[in-house]
């Protein structure tokens, strides 16, 4: 409507300021998260995308920086981003920063167009599935593992058991499923810019300047420059933020400072795991 009633005003009273509304999709992915271990998912970031849509503005920039995690939420991350933007037509620009890796590369393209620092990582387009064993310690002090199932492969990869070859060739056949579903969507999304290259699909990543080569990025570049170049030096960015409720102001309600001890220790006590994988995650990109 703004730029409607723009294009209507004299030559002299039409406003040059362009607003671009950014949204930042920071972290690893995954369901779940709250107050003391946040991450990327549809719930969390839905209300943040859709506010952006809501701009009339001529494009929406995502920045991105996440190694990755759930190929779902990853994917329902990208599909909520495609939607709007065609609903509303609206151009999507997203910016890598330090990394966007596996799922993060999965959201990246549903940008019309990718720009990444010459040192940004992108890529890993693979799926992966890690875990821990502990058979031989259960041994060593002494425990036994009691598992009573209805269902033969309800215990499937028990951390606890010595792991089974028909047990792994499961799990890879579903890996690979997800990994065809991965590898449609980017082929579908960046088409004839993809590069031929053995290695793409293999869950090699690469710094920005090698995945502008083989096709994974469109240009180098960061998210001021890129947007005041093609939108004008006067151009805005509305950085786009969940907002606050009235009680959590005061620690109410969505703040920690309105959890118990026992609320914290049990959410601290939860999360060390996830906290473990996360880690994991940032680290095989050296970050």
């Amino acid at each position: 409507m703004k730029r409607l009633i723009n294009r209507l005003l004299p030559k002299s009273w039409r406003s040059t300021v362009v607003t671009i509304p950014v949204i930042r999709l920071h972290g690893t992915i995954m369901a779940g998260g709250g107050q003391f271990r946040p991450s990327l998912s549809l719930a969390s970031t839905a209300g943040l995308i859709e506010k952006a849509f809501s701009y009339d503005a001529p494009a929406v920039a995502i920045s991105i920086n996440s190694p990755g995690g759930s190929p779902v939420q990853s994917r329902l991350i990208f599909k909520r981003i495609r939607d709007l933007a065609t609903e509303k037509n609206r151009k999507v620009l997203v910016f890598v920063e330090d990394v966007a890796a596996s799922g993060g590369y999965m959201i990246a393209v549903a940008g019309d167009e990718i720009f990444a620092d010459p040192s940004s990582i992108v890529g890993s387009i693979g799926v992966v599935s890690a875990s821990f064993g502990f058979p031989e310690l259960m041994k060593k002090i002494g425990i036994e593992r009691r598992v009573h199932t209805a269902g033969q492969n309800k215990a499937v990869l028990d951390p606890f058991k010595p792991e089974k070859k028909e047990d792994v060739e499961r799990l890879k056949a579903l890996q690979l499923e997800v990994h065809g579903t991965f590898i449609d969507l980017v082929k579908e999304r960046r088409g004839a810019k993809l590069k031929d290259d053995p290695d793409l699909f293999t869950g090699l990543f690469w710094t920005g300047i090698k995945g502008l080569e083989l096709g994974l990025v469109d240009a180098l570049g960061d998210m001021r420059t890129v947007l005041k170049t093609r939108f004008g030096a006067k151009t805005q960015l509305r950085l786009i933020t969940t907002p606050r409720g009235f009680l959590s102001r005061f620690g109410l309600f969505g703040s920690s400072k309105g959890f118990s001890a026992p609320d914290i220790a049990a959410a601290a006590a939860s999360g060390v795991i996830d906290a473990a994988e996360e880690r994991a995650l940032w680290s095989r990109f050296g970050l």
